[in-house]
């Protein structure tokens, strides 16, 4: 059995026919072609595959296609606009946040997340945002800076980081 869903996908309209049991990363990678939106753990527990889901971080390896009804979804490919890397992606290039870059995309998409409700975080708040993204590479401490970089570039006033 499949469901007819719409949604917005970094601002355009999306239309699919999806089984009831496919994930909404599936969706993603599988038919959409969005493959920065990372598949780790399958399971929740590593933050590769995080997306924004009408504003919020959530891990798409965890919602159904179907939940995407009448949602709006951002990813990784929604960051830059026109070419150009957004303030978030630059400012993780400019504090060597990224090595092999596999957790990158979930990574900022938290921080994105972050950034939306709180623009001016505090250090334990930008941790708390990132908890739930593992990274086997740089550690956390330049990934903390670049998320502190980007608000700072920003200004601290409410923004689309």
């Amino acid at each position: 059995m499949t469901h007819d869903i719409v949604f917005t996908v970094n601002g355009n309209p999306e239309r699919a026919s999806v089984p009831a049991t496919m994930t909404l990363l599936d969706l993603l990678r599988d038919r959409l072609a969005l493959t920065g939106t990372k598949e780790g753990c399958g399971i929740g527990e590593c933050g590769a595959c995080t997306v924004l889901l009408n504003g919020k971080p959530i891990t798409a390896c965890l919602m159904l296609a179907v939940e995407a009804d009448g949602q709006a979804i951002e990813t990784i490919e929604g960051e830059a606009v026109g070419g150009e890397l957004s303030v978030l992606q630059q400012s993780f290039i400019d504090a060597g946040a990224t090595q092999c870059g596999f957790c990158t995309p979930g990574m900022i998409m938290s921080a994105h997340g972050l950034l939306l409700r709180s623009p001016s975080p505090s250090h334990d708040e930008i941790v708390e945002a990132i908890a739930g993204n593992l990274c086997r590479c740089t550690g956390y401490e330049a990934i903390i800076a670049a998320i502190r970089l980007a608000a700072d570039r920003l200004g601290g006033e409410p923004h689309d980081a």
